[in-house]
């Protein structure tokens, strides 16, 4: 079989695509031949070993895939040969065939398209659990998305207007129409102060929840935006969930100075949550809140597929490339974030 290999950190000219004997599944694992592997911005940052917790090389990168289970492993139950699942690898679905735990396998009817629903792994996942297990937001809030024309951006934007949240989005002045199509109202953050737009949007209050996958010296600010709340009536405060550190790649590749940027406005972010009184801030990782919560992870994808079904979530896939272009996926994701989602193809 064939998947690509990191055997150093770096840009996309590091992946390489290598031939090797089929994997067994271990004990409690199924190996699957993937259908499909979503290529993401979060895979460029394992790629260039900024990702907090990634891999060290050699890996497979690959964050989520879709396939069909060929064979099981000892004392795997829930599973059969031929089921289709998808699951969330956070590395290693860049690959014909993958062993994976059967208890991070999902069920993924068949009649629904793999790329569409790789679509809906991580990026959908990633919006959905940020706003209704981390901000834990309701109806009527004021909701704060950083890179709303991205992909995590555009689902949180989808998901916000499902559960009836006033969405407002930073993004470059080319994505404004299309942010505004899905309903937010759009902050043009070269032209604009996002900060000072969105005090003047809630009139002075500031917003419930800010959504931040940039960080650094935005999650300072960020936390500016958000309401401050009223600890005598009890009125409570906006919340800041984090995920990620966008600024912390140049061109491809890991950047150190941005790196030492990132870390003292992230550290100083916390301590301004840690000490107020009504204000909060979450981080939030997919990959981390699965392993106490696998039930989370089921029943949100649940929710992800239903939505799918019922046309009020619009995954876009953006090309369909197969496994032997995955450098040329990983060149094209900065001109594709507002087009769709890349999908390897074994």
């Amino acid at each position: 079989m064939k998947r690509v290999v990191v055997d150093h950190y770096g840009g996309p000219e590091v992946l390489k695509l290598v031939e090797e004997d089929t994997p067994r599944p271990g004990a409690g694992e199924v190996r699957l031949r993937v259908l499909a592997a979503g290529v993401s911005f979060t895979d460029a940052q394992i790629r260039a070993g900024t990702y907090i917790g990634g891999p060290k090389p050699p890996f497979t990168p690959g964050y989520e895939l879709v396939g069909i289970v060929e064979e099981l492993g000892a004392g795997c139950e829930k599973l059969k040969e031929g089921d289709r699942v998808g699951v969330l690898t956070v590395y290693g679905a860049d690959a014909e065939r993958v062993c994976v735990p059967e208890k991070y396998a999902v069920a993924v009817p068949a009649d629904l398209d793999p790329a569409e629903v790789v679509s809906v792994i991580f990026p959908y996942m990633t919006a959905y659990q940020m706003l209704h297990r981390t901000a834990r937001v309701h109806s009527g809030e004021t909701v704060l998305v950083h890179g709303a024309a991205g992909r995590v951006g555009t689902a949180a934007l989808e998901l916000g207007a499902v559960a009836g949240l006033r969405m407002f989005g930073t993004c470059s002045a080319r994505d404004k129409a299309a942010v505004e199509h899905l309903g937010a109202v759009a902050i043009d953050y070269r032209n604009e102060d996002f900060l000072t737009r969105v005090r003047e949007l809630t009139d002075g209050e500031g917003v419930d929840v800010v959504l931040d996958g940039i960080g650094g010296t935005v999650a300072l600010r960020s936390f500016r935006a958000l309401r401050k709340g009223n600890s005598i009536t009890g009125d409570p405060g906006g919340r800041l969930v984090t995920m990620g550190a966008y600024n912390t790649l140049a061109q491809g590749r890991k950047s150190m100075r941005a790196w030492f940027e990132w870390w003292p406005a992230m550290a100083i972010t916390w301590l301004w949550g840690t000490l107020s009184s009504r204000r909060r801030v979450s981080g939030y990782r997919v990959q981390i809140l699965r392993v106490p919560h696998q039930d989370w992870f089921a029943e949100d994808f649940e929710v992800m597929l239903q939505l799918l079904r019922e046309g009020k979530v619009h995954p876009v896939v953006a090309e369909r490339l197969p496994l032997s272009e995955a450098r040329r996926a990983h060149e094209m994701l900065d001109s594709s974030a507002a087009k769709g989602k890349l999908v390897l193809v074994p």
